[in-house]
C-alpha cells in the first residue's frame, strides 16, 4: 500500500446523504409499537438490500404483499415514496467533496443502491456530477462487502487499490476494502473525515 492515497471513493447512504426508512413510515403508522414491528418484520433493511443486490423493486413488493397482505398499502408506499426516506444531505460531507474536487482530487463512489431507486434518486442530487464514475450495486448485481465489487471498482476507476481511500459508515465494508489493500476511513461525521483527509494530504 502506498503511503498516501491520491483518489477519494465515497459511499453514498449515511455518508453523503441521510437515509432512514422510519421517516416515511412514521407518517403512515401512528402507533409506535406497530411501527417498530413493521420495520423489524415487513419493510426491513435486510429486505431492502435485495433491491440493492439487483432485484426489481416491483417483484419484491408483489412477493412481500403476499406474505403480509394486511400491509399491502404500506409496502406499496415504499416502492412509490422511497425518496421520503432520504431527507437531506449528511451535514458537511458535500462541502468536503466540493473542496476535494476544487483541488483536483479524482472522485468516485461505490454505493449499495437498487437500480430502480437509483434511477429515481440520482437526478435529484447534483453533487454526483462531480464524480468521475459511480459503481451502483444494483446495476452490477454485486453488493458491499463482497470483495468482487471492490475489485470491479478498481478496474472501472482504472486505479490501484493502494491509491484510493474508501469512505464508508459500515464497518464490514471498511474491513473488506482494507483486506484488498485500500486506504479506508470509517465515517462517523464530516469533522473527523476532514481531519483525516488533511492528515493524508488530500485537503489543506
Amino acid at each position: 500500500m502506498s503511503d498516501q492515497p491520491t483518489t477519494a471513493v465515497f459511499d453514498v447512504g449515511r455518508v453523503i446523504v441521510q437515509w432512514d426508512m422510519r421517516l416515511l413510515f412514521a407518517k403512515l403508522i401512528n402507533d409506535a409499537e406497530e411501527l417498530d414491528w413493521f420495520l423489524a418484520n415487513v419493510v426491513t433493511e435486510a429486505w431492502h438490500m435485495e433491491h440493492d443486490s439487483g432485484r426489481p423493486i416491483a417483484d419484491m413488493v408483489g412477493e412481500r404483499i403476499k406474505q403480509f397482505p394486511d400491509y399491502a398499502e404500506l409496502i406499496e408506499a415504499y416502492q412509490h415514496r422511497f425518496l421520503e426516506t432520504i431527507p437531506a444531505r449528511v451535514p458537511g460531507t458535500v462541502k468536503l467533496i466540493e473542496r476535494l474536487h476544487a483541488r483536483g482530487v479524482p472522485l468516485f463512489a461505490i454505493t449499495n443502491f437498487g437500480t430502480d431507486f437509483w434511477a429515481e434518486y440520482r437526478p435529484t442530487e447534483p453533487v454526483f456530477d462531480l464524480f468521475r464514475d459511480i459503481v451502483v450495486s444494483g446495476h452490477e448485481r454485486l453488493i458491499k462487502p463482497d470483495p468482487e465489487i471492490f475489485q470491479l471498482s478498481e478496474k472501472r476507476f482504472n486505479k490501484p487499490a493502494s491509491s484510493m481511500i474508501f469512505i464508508d459508515d459500515n464497518a464490514a465494508n471498511i474491513t473488506a476494502a482494507n483486506a484488498l489493500g485500500w486506504h479506508t476511513h470509517h465515517f462517523t461525521d464530516a469533522a473527523q473525515l476532514e481531519a483525516d483527509l488533511i492528515a493524508r494530504g488530500l485537503l489543506a
